[in-house]
């Protein structure tokens, strides 16, 4: 049970942008931080894992920043959409390098086609909110 929909709704500051998305992005940021995080481990343990070292920092790198992406835009108590405005172009732009990288190895490892699915629905979240006015 996801709570984010929940707590967005009893904010006390109203919301510019649509709850729905606002809540679909965070959510999409979390799954996408647990689904990279799992896949390299998975890519670790496979018996081909020096073929996969960049898979793996890509995987790193695209969970750390949805990580921060997620946590930012639960903040809205006087955020700055130009800070925030950026840090979803980093997070979209994250998660199109990772999920097209891990599409490169999803016919070998399946774990990896997960994964690139959840980078795919996180950057369309994060462009879906770009399209949203001021935070």
């Amino acid at each position: 049970m996801s709570y984010v929909h929940e707590m967005l709704e009893t904010h006390p500051r109203l919301s510019p942008v649509d709850v729905e998305a606002l809540a679909d992005c965070i959510k999409a940021c979390y799954d996408c931080v647990q689904s990279c995080t799992a896949c390299a481990d998975a890519c670790l343990g496979e018996s081909d894992v020096h073929g996969l070292i960049r898979c793996i920092r890509l995987h790193l790198d695209c969970a750390d920043i949805c990580q921060a992406t997620g946590q930012m835009l639960s903040r809205r108590t006087e955020a700055e959409w130009g800070l925030l405005q950026k840090q979803l172009e980093v997070c979209l732009l994250a998660c199109r390098v990772c999920g097209a990288e891990c599409e490169k190895h999803a016919p070998h490892h399946e774990h990896c086609q997960v994964c690139a699915q959840a980078c795919h629905r996180c950057e369309a979240t994060c462009h879906e909110l770009l399209g949203e006015p001021v935070l």
